[in-house]
């Protein structure tokens, strides 16, 4: 590396947030940028390390980043931006939503913060952007066969854009009005602003990718059709089957799913046209129940529409501060984390569980749950409500944010009679599913897991999906 002893050297510098408040009097990106002095320090701490886990643990698409790191240190931004992007297909997608687990599995973080990847990441692409040096990249010629990609989010966008530039003729096919997926409507413009997905999309355009939008397939168009019509088709529509609650008084009108939720308020930001009753938390106490991401994105929703207090529960104990031994380095660590959202004003309480929701008429009014403690079998964990730990708490409106179960059975993988695992999704053997002419990527496979999982999962899905049509000729 560049400066052997820059760890030593250099402390880790955080990027920070606007201030709380002025972001939340609107849904633009909340995250700071650093200069370019501070950029190029920051590389410099990457450490000479031998075995670099960052990437070869840490990120699932084996990004090269001690190379990228030591390109910015040296000024070859543009040399590290064609080495970026020879891994990741989106990096200006991961490095603001992907919770870096190259970061933890840095091995400055065994005793020391760990290099600021994710944003030397960021810095990376958006100056590739702006230089213009982030170009088309197409087929010197065209192959014939033709594929169809079910699903425009990360997996299917990544797939996509890896077979167009294999030659092949490639159609993403999009329920919503617009190309995205979960980045477009599950992801908060506080945390991607959505003319970031558009940007990429119209490389993906002029790379061939056909987009049709506002077609289900499996409703609007038949499997049988998609089957006649393409060599291969590619699943990558998601884990869209939301976890519910299940406790008296669940069918309160004002008791909604995180999806549709933060779906609605994208598409109002967008100017989109919206389905259904609107949702507003203005003026109101919302209770948020799970404590993941999409929970804390929630949190930050209803802010930013004038909530009048937030609660955020989660059922899990409470991590601890620092990394707990059943985590060790360079695994992920079960640790304390605080979101921008977090810091904008909301009330966690954890190891909790829901048990009864009331109300009058449609409309639900209180919460009512109890404390539980976690207690480890041979079998695994089992939960156990605490006695006399009972409590209620006002609710003028509940998002359910526990998490996703798997992918939608019913419509185009019921049609296609395609075989699932033991948990719901998507049964594959080297990403081809039952159906020899079907392959699946991302949380279609996976169940609800991170965008950079779903991007390296489109990424191989493409690969073998090119291999078939290969060798078919």
């Amino acid at each position: 590396m560049a400066e052997i002893k820059g760890f030593l050297k250099y402390k880790r510098k955080k990027t920070g947030y606007r201030p709380i408040e002025q972001r939340i009097t609107d849904f633009r990106e909340v995250e700071l940028t650093l200069t370019p002095d501070d950029i190029i320090q920051q590389a410099a701490r990457c450490m000479d390390c031998g075995i670099p886990f960052c990437h070869g643990v840490g990120c699932p698409l084996g990004s090269n980043i001690p190379e990228f790191n030591d390109m910015i240190y040296k000024g070859q931004w543009q040399k590290a931006c064609e080495l970026l992007h020879s891994t990741n297909n989106f990096p200006e997608i991961t490095a603001r939503v992907c919770p870096a687990p190259c970061e933890t599995a840095c091995t400055l973080a065994i005793n020391d913060e760990p290099v600021l990847i994710r944003h030397i990441e960021f810095q990376i692409v958006e100056k590739g952007f702006d230089q213009g040096w982030i170009k088309p990249i197409t087929a010197k010629e065209k192959t014939g066969k033709k594929v169809a990609i079910i699903g425009s989010g990360p997996a299917g966008l990544a797939a996509a854009q890896q077979l167009a530039r294999d030659g092949h003729s490639v159609v993403v096919f999009e329920k919503d009005e617009k190309i995205g997926g979960l980045l477009r409507y599950g992801i908060p413009d506080f945390k991607l602003e959505k003319h970031i997905i558009d940007r990429r999309l119209a490389q993906l355009a002029a790379e061939g990718v056909e987009f049709q939008t506002g077609v289900e397939v499996g409703k609007d168009i038949s499997a049988h059709y998609l089957k006649k019509m393409f060599d291969y088709i590619c699943l990558t529509m998601g884990a869209g089957e939301p976890r519910d609650l299940a406790v008296t008084g669940r069918g309160y009108e004002n008791v909604i799913f995180a999806w549709d939720y933060l779906t609605q308020q994208n598409k109002i930001c967008a100017g989109e046209k919206n389905d259904g009753k609107p949702i507003s938390a203005k003026d109101k106490t919302v209770v948020v129940i799970g404590g993941g991401d999409t929970g804390s994105d929630c949190v930050g929703t209803t802010r930013r529409q004038g909530a009048k207090k937030i609660y955020q529960l989660e059922i899990l104990p409470k991590p601890p501060d620092s990394r707990p031994p059943d985590t060790p380095w360079p695994m992920w660590p079960r640790i304390m984390r605080t979101s921008s959202s977090h810091e904008e004003g909301c009330e966690r309480i954890w190891g909790v569980k829901t048990t009864k929701l009331s109300g009058a008429e449609t409309n639900v009014s209180e919460l009512h749950g109890c404390q539980v403690e976690w207690i480890k079998t041979p079998r695994g964990w089992n939960i156990r409500e605490i006695e006399g730990t009972g409590f209620s708490i006002k609710a003028d409106l509940v998002i359910l944010a526990m998490g996703f179960l798997h992918i939608k059975h019913e419509g185009l993988v019921k049609s296609l009679q395609l075989k699932l695992d033991e948990n719901g999704n998507i049964a594959i053997n080297d990403f081809q599913s039952s159906d020899p002419a079907v392959f699946a990527a991302g949380d279609s496979v996976l169940g609800a897991s991170l965008v950079v999982k779903a991007i390296d999962g489109g990424r191989k899905a493409a690969d073998r999906i090119d291999k078939w049509l290969m060798d078919r000729n």
